[in-house]
């Protein structure tokens, strides 16, 4: 039985050389429109600029190329491209565990991680942990929840109510602040610090700087909780 394994096709725009059409519609340096041209003719312009032939749309008829150094443009793409990942925000859900009848020092100190959390920008799964005799008293594990949500209403609010998952309660509480706006607040409390430190008043410091390139915010499901979970046993 014959069977085609055909090559990866590449990304990479045809440049130079490589291009095999008669004629080009051709785009200048600065991005002026030089018309349909010879392929000869736009390679020679190309060397007389010192720069590359670089074909930007292939099904276009003709297809238009333009005049570039293609080095320098890969690397402000790569660069671009780079930052963007960077400023990426991703909503990861963490995970605090209790039991039905936490001590009140652990409840605060639960509390505290859950309110920096949801500071964060992050989910957070709440999970109560049921022992023993303590099955037969769900009512523990949704009054604790219920209290939780309660106080830390301001920051957060119920995404998915308490239900019952064996011998365990969860419930999802999601941030009420965008997972980009909490890292825009970091930035800027990072910068006040800093300047701080260094003896600069808040007024004369320089503005954090923020990023107006589109963020992608990915959410992860509730249901894939466990993978990326922060765990802490009371």
């Amino acid at each position: 039985m014959w069977c085609y394994r055909g090559g990866s096709i590449s990304a990479e725009p045809r440049i130079n050389d490589r291009i095999r059409v008669p004629e080009v519609r051709l785009v200048g340096p600065s991005g002026e429109q030089v018309g349909i041209v010879p392929l000869a003719k736009a390679l020679e312009l190309a060397q007389e600029y010192d720069l590359d032939l670089v074909e930007v749309a292939a099904t276009a008829r003709p297809p238009v190329c333009k005049l570039m150094d293609y080095g320098k443009f890969k690397y402000e793409s790569a660069m671009k491209a780079r930052e963007a990942r960077k400023n990426q925000a991703h909503t990861v859900i963490k995970e605090m565990k209790l039991r039905p009848k936490i001590d009140p020092h652990d409840y605060d100190t639960k509390k505290g991680h859950v309110v920096r959390f949801l500071k964060q920008g992050d989910k957070v799964k709440i999970t109560i942990m049921f022992r023993g005799r303590e099955q037969s008293r769900p009512e523990l594990g949704f009054r604790l929840l219920q209290r939780l949500a309660a106080d830390v209403e301001e920051l957060g609010f119920i995404e998915s109510n308490p239900k019952q998952d064996g011998r365990n309660m969860i419930m999802v509480l999601g941030p009420h602040k965008k997972k980009t706006e909490a890292m825009a607040e970091a930035r800027e409390a990072q910068a006040a610090r800093k300047a701080e430190r260094q003896g600069i008043t808040a007024d004369e410091a320089p503005a954090a700087p923020v990023e107006e390139a589109p963020v992608a915010e990915a959410e992860a499901p509730v249901a894939e909780a466990e993978a990326p979970a922060d765990t802490t046993e009371a």
